[in-house]
């Protein structure tokens, strides 16, 4: 109980959930071979319903991949297509139901047309769809490539001998797939035996006759190449004997892992005869089986198994429980015993030798006294010089015991028919099988009867044991006319057929077997009796019949037509006749009369009163079925009425009579004809139309649909304008196609540019106004009209409808006027040219006229300013800018092609830079001949910046730092390295650079210098006078005052000016520098600074004349270091010297740089400032611009 309650609850939880349906199918791809069998399974799990599923088979092709084509089902018989039918139906095509859940698809002889995705499908069983009801999978069928080929050949061996076979095995299968091999022997109708095979694993196997001698070596599989594999057996045996061939399959890998074998071929094979070295034989007894019953037969085989039988002689003798039946010598004579003799006269027994190695007992009726055990003996003889046999060795089998039993019944019956259940008058086939445990014994006698639904038995007919048949007294009339045939169709089967069936023939079939066998005596006895029966339940033809009349279209308008279906029930079959009436009531009567009869051998007969209706109504009969079709065309007010159909249902008699069964009238149906619908649809689209004068107005009018296609149309084609109330009708045309103007074409003069046009399709109108005016802009439409010509042929009008409007807008051409857009920037040097094109990439009329400006910004000047302009007739006139600028003689223009335009600036000047640009009008002729602008563009602008040239001037001093003495001269040299043209003039100006008062340090140290500048970094301290100038004109400034009187200028070549100062004083010195200024002159000839250079400055010393002779010595360096420095060194070596000589055994030295140790790197090292006194070493002070 503890465990009860859990339990229970997990049932109540598992009956609320309910499981998924889930459809799984063989997963794919799966690739097969043409002419295979393939079979693919499907499984349904997790549904609801009856245990037994069913399946059905789609296909969707490569070719439409989204289209299902429908196989094979297990539920309905109809659900192949066309292309499979006929496989299906031929068992090509079939699904094998494994279980209830499960199938297999088998597919015979697979096509390559068979590839695609193929669906399973399992209709629905639950309550309400939940899960997957199908699956997918690939299937590729790919062509059987594999060829298994060897040479057909007989060989004749000797035991011992060695044997080698070849095969040639390829495939060109684009798959990966694998190969086995084997190796087989058959040996008659043996099955065959396995030599060795390479496995698709590439693993050697053999059969259990050949593993050990393969594993000795002894049988060999070698592949040669990559295709021909060789089979080597070293030493025959005997028993190798027999039809050698090779075997090859392809295998290929399944998705799942498995392998699949997709096409398997056998060679041609290789007869091997072994010849053995010995002479031993064997033999064995044969029989078919041990149990046998009276007068059946039995044979007995003693088969001898020796080699080169035919070369050697064996005698046989056959034996009964020990007691001698016959014997046979080499020469195949049989001697027989008397018993057996005796029987073997009467044809009862035979001995005889079947072939060299196969002796046969025969013995063709078995008596029960026949039973015990029967053997052979074999004695192999050989034959002396003399031709006397001689026994050698003697061998024989087992004994075979039978055992013949008496004859007895043991007969069953079996009834089948083709039918349990059918309609009456269609044919009853029944077969009454007789199977038996043995032979039959004798002879059968059936009888067929028929038991009743109340029990009453009558026979129908018999065929007693000499074949002779009879019916019965009930049938005896129905069998004259063929209604009733009973036949034997093979010993053991019999057959009853009854034609044209009726309600009475409904019952119990029966075959009553009676068997008989011929006693010793020679007269018949019965041995047994069976029987058995099967149901048979007949349908009267007129259980269910009914008719109904039907019609889908009730309404129906003039000269349309209208079917009228009597409808059948149930479908009877072609052979099942029923006449058929149809009945008609006119509107406004009370009576019907019979308008057309379909009678029940085909024909049709017409009513007295159909006249009216012959020419235009059709009846036809269904060929499937007893359904008549009434078909009336062209419908009118006489065909309204009421319809009636009257159904009579026939049986053919055996005797060719007929019986009517039944007769049903249908219900009424009632026709009535209207007038059509109108289906008038003219189009609504609107539309706007514009155009340029002079060109076509081209007006459609289309009707989108009608209602028949014998309609006529009326258009009538307004305009509208916006300063009127209603539309102006312009043109009509009736539908008979007459033509008729209206006022506004008559008004407006339009008529004569006027065209109408019907085009072919029927359904479009044209209206084409010729010579388009300004004046003819407005809002047109059409007016439809639909007519169409009655039953009684006349025309009436069904229906009217407006069509959308067009807006026409006629104007003067549009601007197609285009120049090109290219922006750009130019940058050039004075003096050279510029080139600035405007380019009419596109215009409006090939006819117009061209107006092109060009003008220019100026930086800082918002305003554009014109610079040329070519006027229409192809003036050239200057613009403002042109005045301002000097451009008059600079300007020049060209047109090389149809649109292009350059405007040249030649020896451009700074004051051109600007963004040039161009504007072009273009002017067209107006119908009148006056011109008139008619657009005007503006092309892509120009950035144009004129420069004068890189300033490349470079000066140099040529003149080192100089000392002169007072009253001597001194020269500034101003060397020019580089100028920036040939065309240069340059003013050149020497100054002299002096430190300003208050900022003296040349009486500090370097120390004290550095500390002061610091303080005063941001002042110069250097204080500039000019000494002299000269312009670039070659005119001199004023001389500086402390020099008046003292310069002297030189030009010694167009670059290196030179001046000279005279009378040099102590005041001169200093540091001095040139400045430089290069000048160019302007594309208007004048002259402008370009740049200016400044040199490097130039240290110049004068000495004083009063020196005193210290005041010489330490102005000479060279003097100064001769007189001070020298001697000391000298003079410590000539010490140290001394001492070495003095003291050998001590090692010392002494050096002594003296006083005034300067390094000779100073010696020639420029403005050095000495102290007062030369005694003190210099001290060393640079100065800016010092070093060069």
């Amino acid at each position: 109980m503890k465990c009860f309650f859990p339990v229970l609850s997990c049932l109540a939880v598992l009956g609320v959930v309910r499981a998924q349906r889930h459809v799984a199918v063989q997963e794919g791809p799966l690739y097969r071979t043409e002419g295979s069998h393939i079979t693919i399974w499907c499984n349904v799990s997790g549904y609801q319903g009856p245990s037994e599923q069913n399946f059905q088979w789609s296909i969707y092709l490569p070719s439409a991949p989204e289209r299902e084509v429908q196989i094979v089902s297990t539920v309905d018989s109809s659900f192949p297509y066309a292309i499979y039918t006929q496989r299906v139906r031929g068992g090509k095509i079939y699904v094998e139901r494994v279980q209830g859940n499960s199938a297999l698809l088998h597919i015979t002889d697979l096509q390559a047309r068979d590839a695609g995705e193929y669906e399973c499908h399992t209709p629905n069983t639950d309550e309400r769809y939940f899960g997957s009801y199908s699956a997918k999978m690939n299937l590729v069928v790919i062509p059987d490539t594999l060829q298994t080929t060897a040479m057909p050949q007989t060989l004749h061996k000797v035991e011992q001998d060695p044997l080698e076979l070849t095969c040639e095995v390829a495939t060109e299968t684009f798959q990966h797939s694998h190969l086995s091999v084997a190796w087989l022997r058959q040996r008659g109708g043996e099955k065959p035996v396995e030599v060795i095979s390479l496995s698709r694993d590439f693993v050697l196997h053999s059969s259990s006759e050949y593993a050990q001698r393969q594993s000795l070596g002894e049988v060999r599989l070698d592949k040669l190449g990559s295709a021909t594999f060789r089979l080597t057996v070293f030493h025959l045996q005997p028993s190798d004997q027999g039809e050698f061939y090779c075997e090859a399959a392809e295998w290929i890998q399944d998705p799942d892992g498995s392998w699949y074998a997709m096409t398997r071929k056998r060679s041609e094979g290789t007869v091997v005869n072994v010849q053995p070295t010995d002479k031993e034989f064997t033999v064995r007894l044969e029989t078919e089986k041990r149990l046998y019953t009276v007068g059946e037969p039995v044979e007995f085989r003693c088969i001898l198994e020796a080699q080169n039988i035919p070369d050697r002689y064996f005698a046989v003798s056959w034996a009964f429980n020990s007691s001698l039946i016959a014997s046979m010598g080499p020469n195949a004579v049989p001697v027989l015993n008397s018993e057996f003799a005796h029987r073997e006269a009467r044809g009862q027994l035979k001995v005889a030798k079947d072939s060299d190695s196969v002796f046969v007992l025969k013995i063709y009726h078995l008596r029960q006294e026949d039973s015990g055990k029967y053997n052979c003996r074999v004695t192999e003889r050989e034959k002396t010089v003399t031709g006397e046999f001689i026994d050698k060795e003697s061998k024989r089998p087992k004994n075979i015991p039978i055992i013949v039993l008496p004859i007895k019944s043991s007969i069953s019956v079996e009834v089948a028919s083709n039918a349990s259940v059918i309609l009456e008058g269609e044919n009853l086939h029944f077969s009454c099988s007789i199977r038996t445990a043995g032979r039959p014994q004798g002879r059968f006698s059936v009888i067929w009867q028929l038991v009743d639904r109340q029990s009453r038995r009558s026979n129908i007919m018999w065929l007693d044991r000499d074949g002779t048949v009879q019916p019965g007294a009930a049938y005896w009339e129905r069998s004259s006319f063929g209604g009733i045939q009973m036949e034997q169709v093979q010993p053991n089967s019999f057959s009853l057929g009854i034609f044209n069936s009726r309600k009475e023939d409904e019952g119990q079939y029966e075959c009553h077997v009676t068997e008989w066998v011929r006693a010793v005596d020679g007269e018949w006895q019965v041995i047994g009796e069976r029987r058995a029966s099967t149901p048979i339940s007949i349908t009267a033809l007129e259980m269910g019949f009914a008719v109904t009349a039907i019609s889908r279209t009730p309404g129906v308008t003039y000269s349309d037509s209208f079917d009228l279906q009597c409808i059948i029930k149930p479908h009877y079959p072609a052979r099942v006749p029923v006449s058929v009436t149809w009945r008609f009531q006119p509107v406004g009567t009370v009576e019907f009369h019979d308008l057309v009869t379909f009678t029940r051998d085909g024909g049709v007969q017409w009513g007295d009163r159909s006249s009216s209706f012959r020419t235009r109504t059709a009846i036809e009969k269904a060929e499937s079925s007893n359904n008549v079709r009434l078909s009336i065309s062209r419908a009118s007010d006489t065909e309204a009425g009421k319809y009636q159909c009257v159904a009579e249902l026939w049986r053919r008699n055996y005797n060719n009579t007929w019986t009517r069964l039944a007769e049903r009238t249908s219900n009424l149906l009632e026709i009535r004809v209207l007038q059509p619908v109108t289906k008038l649809q003219v189009s609504k689209s609107k539309r706007t139309l514009t155009l340029v004068e002079n060109r076509p107005i081209q007006l459609n009018c289309s009707v989108k649909s009608q209602t028949s296609p014998n309609s006529h149309f009326a258009v009538l084609w307004y305009v509208h304008k916006p300063s009127d109330a209603d539309g102006k009708l312009i043109l009509k045309t009736t539908h008979s196609s007459a033509f008729e103007f209206g006022t506004y074409a008559e008004d407006e003069g339009l008529r004569p540019r006027l065209q109408f046009e019907r085009h072919v399709s029927g359904g479009l109108f044209s209206l084409t106004v010729q010579r388009a005016e300004v004046s003819d802009s407005g809002s047109y439409y059409c007016h439809v009209e639909e007519w169409l010509l009655s039953p009684n042929y006349a025309w009436y009008k069904l229906a009217e409808e407006v069509s959308g409007r067009t807006e026409v807008t006629v104007k003067q051409p549009d601007s197609r006027l285009k120049l090109s857009q290219a922006q750009g920037n130019l940058s050039v040097l004075e003096t050279q040219q510029v080139q600035l094109e405007c380019v009419v990439l596109n215009r409006t009329s090939t006819a117009s006229q061209l107006v092109v400006e060009w003008f220019v910004w100026k930086p800082n000047h918002p305003e554009r300013e014109t610079v040329a302009l070519l006027s229409r007739e192809a003036t050239f006139h200057y613009g403002e800018q042109a005045a301002k600028n000097n451009l008059k003689g600079r300007l020049h223009l060209e047109s090389p092609s149809s649109g292009v335009y350059r405007l040249f600036i030649q020896n451009v000047a700074v004051q051109d830079s600007g963004t040039y640009s161009c504007r072009v009008e273009e002017w067209l002729p107006s119908p009148s001949g006056v011109w008139y602008k008619r657009a005007e563009d503006t092309a892509g602008q120009m950035a144009v910046t004129v420069m004068r040239p890189d300033a490349a001037l470079q000066v140099d001093t040529v003149v080192p730092n100089a000392t002169v003495s007072e009253k001597a001269a001194f020269q500034l040299d101003c060397s020019i390295v580089s100028r920036s043209s040939q065309d240069s003039r340059f003013a050149v100006a020497w100054y002299s650079l002096r430190t300003r008062a208050g900022g003296e340090r040349d009486g500090l140290g370097l120390g004290e210098q550095e500390e002061e500048g610091d303080e005063e970094e941001e002042e110069d301290p250097t204080e500039r006078m000019a000494l002299l100038s000269v312009g670039p004109d070659a005119v001199f400034g004023p001389e500086g005052s402390p020099w008046e009187g003292r310069l002297r200028f030189q030009r010694l070549s167009p670059l290196l000016y030179r001046l000279t100062v005279l009378q040099a004083s102590p005041r001169d010195t200093g540091n001095y520098s040139c400045r430089v200024e290069e000048w160019l002159p302007s594309p208007q000839k004048e002259w402008y600074r370009l740049t200016e250079e400044e040199s490097a400055p130039i240290g110049i010393r004068v000495l004083d004349t009063s020196s005193t002779l210290q005041s010489i010595i330490c102005s000479n360096d060279a003097l100064f270091y001769f007189v001070f420095f020298y001697p000391f060194p000298i003079f410590g070596i000539l010490v140290i010297t001394i001492l070495l000589v003095r003291f050998k055994s001590r090692n010392s030295s002494k050096n002594s740089d003296g006083k005034n140790g300067v390094p000779l790197l100073w010696i020639k090292e420029p403005h050095l400032n000495y102290s007062p006194t030369c005694l003190e070493p210099p001290v060393l002070s640079i100065h800016p611009g010092a070093i060069d």
